[in-house]
């Protein structure tokens, strides 16, 4: 009962300050918090970031190695991204197997990653039809503070544009990795996700922990580096309007641009 009102009172608050065009952490309507992104956070993975949003932090690591093909694509090789939320990120969360919030987390990453053809499968072919290279992004949660879905999307992208591709050859049927060969892997674009909160008839970028509490609806756009919207996310009690929907639609692009230029210099310092 205590914690309901707590909430209601925070809801009250923040409606009252978003009225006035205010944010309860003194940012803009638009305005994403501020992004920090360090490469190379797991010196033994292929590639590895670690992303603090705000006060929402996540870390991922890429792992690359030699796999079967999926029965219908063995001209392309691999792509997986799975998340999880360590017990310490926040109290809410508990040890055990992941649950929907979880899986959906994961699912919006990879599908970002994936539609936005940011790994260049085409060329992650060891022998067609029979061994191709996987790529396995692992994302872990070990702060949180509202809006995981761009956390972990900008650490897995940040990760994937460090990764080094390890080469391998077919020898007596077997892959067999090639000493000194690492070359940088394959990308095509960068991916950015913006997730933007409906709190009352206000939508604000970014919503930390409090806003996401208090929110009636989301959704999350990611767009590739031409702009484009590659992939979408909606989820919450409430709906968008058309015009709701347009207006998420040119802020994804707008602060997606501003997000890109960070993690692209990322890539540039690690290359």
């Amino acid at each position: 009962m205590t914690q309901t009102v707590i909430d209601d009172l925070k809801k009250s608050q923040i409606l009252e300050l978003l009225e006035q065009g205010k944010r309860v952490d003194g940012r803009a309507l638009d305005e994403p918090r501020r992004l920090t992104v360090e490469i190379n956070a797991i010196p033994k993975a292929n590639g590895s970031a670690r992303v603090r949003l705000g006060d929402t932090e996540a870390i991922c690591g890429v792992k690359i190695q030699p796999d079967r093909p999926f029965p219908d694509m063995g001209d392309k090789g691999i792509f997986i991204c799975t998340a999880e939320l360590l017990p310490l990120s926040h109290p809410s969360v508990e040890t055990g197997p992941p649950g929907p919030d979880v899986i959906e987390l994961a699912r919006v990453v990879d599908r970002g990653v994936r539609e936005s053809h940011m790994v260049d499968v085409s060329q992650l072919v060891i022998q067609e039809n029979k061994s191709v290279v996987g790529v396995f992004a692992d994302i872990v949660v070990v702060d949180y503070d509202g809006n995981l879905f761009d956390a972990c999307s900008y650490a897995a992208t940040a990760a994937i544009l460090n990764s080094k591709l390890p080469k391998w050859e077919m020898q007596d049927d077997i892959p067999s990795l090639v000493d000194g060969a690492e070359t940088a892997l394959p990308t095509t674009t960068i991916p950015v996700s913006i997730t933007m909160a409906k709190i009352g008839n206000h939508i604000v970028v970014d919503p930390n922990s409090d806003e996401w509490a208090s929110m009636d609806s989301r959704i999350t756009i990611t767009t590739d580096s031409d702009g484009n919207i590659v992939a979408l996310q909606k989820g919450g009690k409430d709906g968008f309007t058309l015009d709701e929907i347009v207006k998420c639609g040119e802020l994804s692009v707008k602060v997606g641009a501003q997000i890109r230029e960070t993690l692209k210099r990322t890539g540039e310092d690690g290359q």
